[in-house]
């Protein structure tokens, strides 16, 4: 795989070392910032991800004898990100549309002062489009890998959750009132349900990122003026296999479905991680406090009122979630690409899946820090399903007792219980002499889980399926 030269750098230029990064953070963006997802997406990587594919490319022509064989090597050397000044091709980029145009004088300007006739070899037969479309799949790639860690740790703390927690029972809730009883466990299996699922599908997604080499108008012309069509098709996979990314069967200049599909996956991610986010931060309330996050020096303070512990991470989380989907539908606004390059459409989804990248990279990060640290207090939850006097228990009381009692009997029984009269001390009276029900037993939460455990132990497998059967996790 063709990588290029990191060296040290100043201010203004590209620092592509660990923690270097310049533009891995935002005040505006507490979600993502300072993330190995928004490193791995920032403007830097940006520009050594195009420094890569113009380095891929020259490879690639010349395996197939368009360049010759040396002025790769010069290409690759004056590659080396510490001679870009990225806030000049940034301010350039103004000019042609693009980052590449500004980016290519510099590089032309380099590969000249070390070999002047390999400057002709450089961006041989490409257009913008193919190394911009090739950089944004290529930081896709390092930066889903680094999310698909992440979903990972986050479904190991999940798996450890729903397993521990099988017999820990709660009130369910619905239209925020309680409505069964259930277990935290389940709870817990729905959410790593969702996590599995987002990961798989987010791989699935990455493994058809695609490379893009077509030329000025995506028939590789000038790469069969050079060689020949058998030849020309070769380059295409050569370039793609130098980068490891996929060949594409044809260019996709204008058919953008690598990009609405990967950002689909991306918001699905935030989907998943977002409903564990708002269940948390419901549980977390003063009033029901059946959860609790992990603490942490500094964090869910109040600058005005000390006794709180805010839910931070589920708060930011949530924050990320909410926003995703609008990035995903922009890519799919943008997919209306015109022509052979369109007039605009394009140009709007650098920025957009960048923040995708971010948003999704930012939510599956704090949900392996939320989910490892999850505190559970099954004594609360105990307790607040008390709170409505064993009135969680209704439906249970209407299936078991109608046919007994006849269902308005229950029903009003229900209703007295309701309105404040002792719901024990009803059905006491009401099953008096009647054979084979036991009041303790009909209010035991305990006893009307359904198939939580069964549920469970689903998750639980597709969770090791697609994390541990496979044995595919970082490859």
């Amino acid at each position: 795989m063709v990588s290029t030269q990191a060296g040290a750098a100043s201010h203004s230029h590209v620092d592509s070392s660990a923690g270097g990064q310049e533009h891995d953070y935002s005040l505006t963006a507490p979600m993502w910032s300072g993330t190995a997802a928004a490193a791995a997406s920032s403007d830097e990587s940006f520009l050594v991800a195009l420094l890569e594919a113009e380095v891929a490319l020259a490879a690639a022509m010349a395996e197939q004898g368009a360049i010759p064989a040396a002025h790769v090597d010069t290409i690759r050397r004056a590659a080396d990100p510490s001679n870009f000044d990225i806030r000049s091709i940034a301010l350039r980029a103004r000019g042609g549309g693009n980052p590449v145009i500004p980016l290519l004088a510099d590089l032309r300007a380099e590969v000249r002062r070390l070999d002047p006739d390999a400057v002709s070899s450089v961006h041989k037969s490409a257009t913008s489009q193919d190394i911009v479309d090739t950089a944004l799949m290529l930081i896709a790639a390092h930066t889903v890998s680094i999310i698909g860690a992440d979903l990972h740790a986050t479904a190991d703390g999940l798996a450890a959750l729903a397993d521990d927690h099988r017999q820990t029972v709660m009130a369910a809730r619905t239209l925020t009132q309680q409505s069964v009883p259930t277990t935290f466990g389940l709870k817990a299996a729905g959410w790593l349900q969702g996590s599995t699922t987002a990961a798989r599908r987010l791989e699935d997604a990455a493994s058809r990122l695609p490379a893009q080499l077509g030329g000025a108008s995506g028939t590789l012309a000038a790469t069969v003026e050079l060689l020949d069509p058998q030849a020309a098709d070769a380059v295409v996979e050569q370039y793609a296999a130098e980068l490891g990314l996929q060949a594409p069967a044809l260019p996709w200049h204008t058919r953008r479905a690598p990009v609405t599909e990967l950002g689909d996956a991306l918001a699905a991610v935030t989907d998943a991680l977002g409903k564990i986010a708002v269940d948390v931060t419901l549980l977390c309330r003063t009033e029901i406090a059946e959860l609790g996050e992990p603490s942490g020096d500094g964090r869910g303070g109040s600058s005005a009122m000390p006794q709180k512990q805010n839910p931070v991470l589920s708060v930011l989380i949530s924050a990320a979630a909410r926003k995703a989907p609008a990035m995903a539908a922009e890519l799919h606004r943008s997919a209306l690409a015109v022509d052979e390059r369109p007039d605009g459409a394009w140009h709007t989804e650098w920025a957009t899946l960048q923040e995708l990248l971010r948003l999704a990279g930012g939510c599956a990060a704090l949900a392996a820090e939320l989910t490892d640290g999850l505190q559970v207090h099954d004594t609360k939850m105990k307790a607040n399903l008390q709170l409505t006097g064993g009135l969680v228990l209704s439906e249970r009381l209407m299936l078991k007792l109608a046919p007994v009692l006849g269902k308005e009997a229950v029903q009003h029984l229900v209703t007295r219980a309701g309105t404040g009269d002792d719901l024990r001390a009803l059905l006491a009276d009401a099953l008096d002499g009647v054979e084979g029900y036991d009041v303790d037993e009909l209010l035991d939460p305990a006893a009307y889980l359904g198939c939580a455990d069964t549920f469970i132990d689903r998750a639980l497998a597709a969770y090791q399926e697609q994390f541990t059967d496979r044995s595919h996790h970082g490859q």
